[in-house]
């Protein structure tokens, strides 16, 4: 009979770590449009760490709030690459890692960690680079029970992971990519940034074409009022 709750699932395919690598110079704005703006973890969630991208695949936890055991059963199940992805709830009772996890981590080669719960040792995630979002903070230890779950669907600050889905996180937030529209939304991301370019670069020549505006708004109904007497 399956321990429904207390169980450790395979990761049976990840994506190629040659689309995973071109992420690394893609902004999660990019992204979120070209999911139409659906595939963002929500801003409670916020990085923690000195400074550097996180981006990687998706090793998934759902554990009850406040115990780590399953946590730290995926840091050894998981591979150079990898994003530990906890879904605690959202509770901010007990920290779900500290410094000593994200050493282990951190040694292991992991991307980092997404913790939609606390953390605490925050002091040596300020100082390091290995990236961690979460929701919170405290200094209460964690419990090492279970029951929980490694690689099956969680929610995290709102949003549905799957393991084997790629997250890209920096200063703006997290956004998560389906591992199945990896190369799709990787293929539109570039032509947005060579669009956006463009639009830069007409800026600074100050050729830059804004009548888009005034187009829009008359075909939404706006009334241009050249009289201020008639309002």
């Amino acid at each position: 009979m399956a321990n429904i709750g207390f169980r450790i699932m395979p990761l049976n395919k990840r994506p190629a770590k040659a689309i995973i690598a071109q992420y690394i110079d893609v902004v999660t704005p990019h992204i979120s449009d070209n999911l139409n703006r659906l595939h963002a973890v929500c801003s409670g969630l916020r990085p923690y760490h000195k400074g550097g991208k996180l981006v990687g695949t998706a090793i998934t936890v759902k554990t009850r709030p406040g115990d780590n055991l399953m946590v730290h059963k995926a840091i050894d199940l998981a591979e150079p690459g990898d994003i530990i992805v906890v879904d605690a709830g959202g509770d901010l009772t007990n920290a779900i890692v500290g410094e000593i996890m994200m050493r282990l981590a951190q040694k292991k080669g992991l991307a980092g960690f997404v913790i939609d719960g606390s953390i605490r040792d925050t002091e040596a995630f300020k100082n390091n680079d290995f990236p961690v979002y979460a929701r919170g903070i405290t200094h209460r230890g964690p419990y090492k029970d279970g029951p929980g779950e490694i690689n099956v669907q969680v929610s995290v600050g709102g949003m549905v992971v799957h393991p084997g889905d790629i997250l890209v996180g920096d200063e703006d937030g997290l956004a998560v990519i389906p591992s199945a529209l990896a190369e799709e939304v990787l293929e539109l991301v570039k032509e947005q940034q060579k669009k956006e370019e463009m639009i830069l670069k007409s800026i600074q020549e100050e050729t830059i074409d804004r009548r888009w505006i005034d187009d829009l708004l008359k075909q939404k109904g706006c009334e241009f009022v050249d009289n201020a007497n008639k309002i």
